[in-house]
């Protein structure tokens, strides 16, 4: 009795039942799982002879005579094994090992499943970590950050919302060379895609993705960089879809959720806000804010202006005391003015 996931089309279905028909003897049954969509009729030979060797052991150490009950016959293998078990493939070019105990665990696991994958793998030899001589936790702090910056001096704005993840593409510093917009719009463009597909597994994002590259007048470059976006997409063993360009300009298409991700499984929700990250006031914030940019920049004026007024009053006395003896002094002629009429008028 045999159960294959109903996530998996029919047809595939049909395909993975046919296969295992001959696979399987009656006495024995099988689950399969979404990872074994597209697999090979030698894959799942391969798997089937590790699973039947595995209950060969367990059988046997049931009947043993020195097993008494409860006893552990079987447990699933560390995260090193799983990692190995469910990524480590041909696709990769080498795999380096640091620890003796996690160098025997894998060496002994892949000797044993896949014997030809065993030149892949190397052991680490250096005196520091191996993290930190490849630089991986500075990559790890990359991954979290809601912008990537391309190559060229672009950048991508990642943003998740409830309903899909949002992708801004921008030129940044990359200005090109020899003033062609439309060249350097597209060579930006073209960057961003590899990079999106590198990022889509990094962070292992799924579900819908909307990708708003930058605006191409012709045709042709449009097309050029939706090629680019699907042939790096196709490194991608997770099952997912490009739809066409929209109306707007925007690429849409899915991702399937397998895992965690990455920022989920690094973070927490904020106490504070609840995972908006927004803080609410009472009053409008520009008020706030200006209320508070105006207590920390005119306070200390006030305080000059008012010790300039001061000033300018003592100043004032001293003026009219000189006004007073200048009026003092001998009488001259003086004349007034009219001031209804206007006409001035001797004294």
């Amino acid at each position: 009795m045999s159960g294959i996931s109903r996530r998996l089309p029919d047809q595939e279905r049909s395909r993975l039942k046919t296969i295992l028909k001959n696979l399987i003897p009656e006495d024995a049954g099988v689950i399969v799982r979404t990872a074994s969509e597209g697999a090979s009729e030698e894959e799942l030979e391969r798997d089937v002879i590790r699973l039947k060797a595995q209950w060969e052991d367990i059988d046997k150490k049931s009947k043993e005579s020195g097993t008494n009950a409860p006893a552990l016959l079987y447990s699933e293998p560390d995260l090193t094994v799983r990692v190995i078990r469910d990524i480590f493939n041909e696709d990769f070019n080498k795999l380096i090992v640091q620890g003796d105990q996690a160098w025997d665990d894998i060496n002994n696991y892949l000797g044993h499943i896949a014997p030809e994958l065993t030149a892949k793998i190397e052991k680490w030899t250096g005196t520091r970590d191996l993290f930190v001589e490849n630089r991986i936790e500075e990559q790890l702090a990359k991954a979290f950050d809601r912008k990537v910056y391309l190559p060229s001096g672009g950048s991508l704005v990642i943003d998740r919302t409830e309903a899909m993840i949002v992708i801004d593409v921008n030129t940044g510093k990359f200005i090109g060379k020899g003033g062609n917009l439309e060249e350097t719009v597209t060579k930006n463009n073209l960057e961003a895609a590899e990079e999106i597909a590198r990022q889509l597994r990094l962070r292992d994002m799924g579900g819908i993705v909307v990708i708003d590259f930058i605006d191409m007048i012709l045709e042709s470059n449009r097309d050029l960089v939706l090629r680019r976006l699907i042939e790096c997409l196709g490194r991608d063993r997770t099952k997912h879809q490009v739809a066409e360009v929209t109306s707007l300009g925007l690429v849409q298409m899915t991702r399937k959720r397998v895992g965690q991700g990455l920022i989920e499984a690094f973070s927490t929700t904020c106490e504070s806000c609840g995972g908006r990250g927004i803080h609410i006031h009472s009053e409008p914030v520009t008020k706030v804010a200006l209320e508070k940019d105006m207590e920390q920049r005119y306070v200390p004026q006030v305080h000059e202006e008012e010790t300039e007024a001061v000033d300018s009053v003592e100043t004032e006395e001293v003026a009219e005391t000189a006004e007073v003896a200048e009026v003092k002094a001998p009488a001259q002629k003086r004349r007034r003015r009219a001031v209804s009429t206007g006409v001035i008028t001797p004294e």
